[in-house]
């Protein structure tokens, strides 16, 4: 798709089908692509539902004119965009991390368009910037590189092999843009409220291994549907994604 927004030029990346039924839009983190999801077509319980996800901009397949304008109000700029042009009015969203707070300011802005909403882990509180804010605490060195190297060996699952394809996937261009922008949504933007707000239903996906988040019981109160995915960290796409993709198709469903 070539797309111009906010006066920056893009030719963004997209895989989908369609059908009658409003589709899914799927939004990835930081650092992955739409591949994260293309494996909707191998699932017996969205079979034919109708699906877009593309890549945004500063990865993957997706190019753009001035990465230093790449930021998180821009990625949610550019999804409006993208949505717009193909004329999709109602949605169900499913956002990664990264995603998952584009996904969350995007519903914020217009809950009407968005039916269901899955978050995987998107940040609402300061205490999920465990990636994002080593932009601050490590500004004094070669950021990109030195963020590949703690991620490989960071403990959690399948964190090697996130940063194993991190280089490949993502644009150093645009990382102090996004990693900025998102630490300070995250530790200013009232994130928690805006998601408990959200009159539709809302589902909170996260891995097993970070089941002491401090706010799962505040979501639970307030009418959140939790998804524990067993054997997972913050990528259950990678580490369980049968168990990730049957609690999506349930909710949905």
């Amino acid at each position: 798709m070539d797309l111009c927004v906010d006066g920056v030029d893009l030719q963004v990346a997209t895989a989908g089908r369609g059908g009658d039924l409003a589709p899914i839009v799927f939004l990835h983190g930081f650092g992955s692509t739409k591949e994260d999801y293309a494996d909707i077509v191998h699932q017996p319980g969205l079979a034919g539902r109708p699906f877009l996800a593309y890549d945004a901009p500063g990865f993957g397949e997706t190019s753009c004119a001035d990465l230093s304008k790449v930021s998180m109000p821009f990625l949610v700029s550019t999804a409006r965009a993208v949505l717009d042009d193909l004329g999709v009015t109602r949605f169900h969203v499913v956002g990664h991390s990264m995603g998952g707070l584009t996904a969350l300011l995007l519903a914020h802005e217009d809950p009407t368009r968005v039916l269901r909403f899955v978050n995987i882990e998107g940040n609402l509180a300061p205490e999920d910037c465990f990636l994002s804010r080593q932009i601050v605490t490590h500004a004094g060195e070669d950021f990109f590189d030195g963020l590949v190297e703690r991620t490989r060996h960071a403990p959690s699952s399948s964190n090697a092999l996130f940063a194993a394809s991190l280089r490949h996937k993502a644009r150093p261009g645009g990382v102090r843009g996004i990693l900025e922008s998102l630490v300070d949504l995250s530790d200013h933007g009232d994130l928690m409220s805006k998601f408990l707000s959200l009159p539709l239903p809302r589902m909170f996906m996260y891995g097993a291994q970070n089941s002491s988040l401090s706010y799962l019981t505040k979501l639970e109160a307030n009418g959140v549907e939790l998804a524990e995915i067993p054997r997972s960290g913050h990528f259950p796409m990678y580490a369980n994604p049968v168990a990730m993709w049957d609690r999506i198709a349930a909710f949905l469903s």
